[in-house]
């Protein structure tokens, strides 16, 4: 594994530990105003949520769970319907979620373009800590081989960003098997511990993605 430098980036960023995902959501929205009304610059957010499922805007999402509510109950795990692009996913303590505030009003009006960078920050981020990953062809997100550890699901204001892209570093796996993660029936999910066989410090994967992103997206 190669041991990435100290961050020194002039770009704000902001962690904010564990939050439900309700909480996550109406902070977002209330940075996409300021971003658009240019009271604050590009930034990204850091956070862990507590365990819950969440239902993208996709048609036919919902089918995808294949828990009951007794089931998420005893598990602890709530259910959120989301407006972000996608499908079904499981969000939990130990996975790193990924929230950029930027504003595309002055960069390239293009969501596909948006989700393809947003991937290549994923695959320059992993390979630095030893993981060798790639695209699917016609999906979103991340893979090693059939095994995705990183999922995304974006949204946009007025062309300014929210929502983005979860990586699985030390989370617990088996909340996944309530659900058809992203709809996609022919994969598992796998995560950064569970490839490499040891736990991950979630900072380390904290810069890489911060290095790789502000290459991919810079200062315009």
């Amino acid at each position: 594994m190669i041991t990435q430098p100290s961050v020194d980036l002039t770009h704000p960023k902001v962690d904010w530990g564990l939050t439900r995902y309700a909480d996550a959501y109406a902070r977002q929205l209330q940075l996409v105003k300021k971003r658009f009304d240019g009271d604050i610059p590009d930034l990204l957010i850091y956070t862990e949520h507590y365990p819950v499922i969440t239902i993208g805007a996709r048609i036919g999402a919902s089918k995808h769970l294949l828990w009951d509510q007794q089931e998420l109950h005893i598990r602890g795990i709530e259910v959120e319907k989301s407006n972000r692009g996608g499908d079904i996913t499981y969000h939990g303590p130990g996975q790193l979620v990924v929230y950029p505030i930027i504003n595309l009003n002055d960069r390239v009006k293009d969501l596909h373009l948006y989700l393809r960078d947003l991937e290549q920050v994923v695959i320059n981020a992993l390979r630095k800590l030893g993981l060798v990953t790639a695209r699917r062809k016609g999906k979103t997100g991340i893979w090693i081989e059939h095994r995705k550890i990183a999922a995304i699901g974006v949204a946009v204001k007025h062309w300014v960003t929210y929502h983005g892209l979860a990586i699985n570093i030390n989370n617990c796996l088996a909340p996944f098997d309530g659900i058809v993660p992203c709809g996609i029936k022919d994969s598992t999910v796998t995560s950064i511990k569970n490839e490499l066989e040891i736990e991950i410090d979630s900072n380390e994967v904290k810069d890489s993605v911060e290095i790789e992103f502000w290459k991919q997206f810079g200062s315009i």
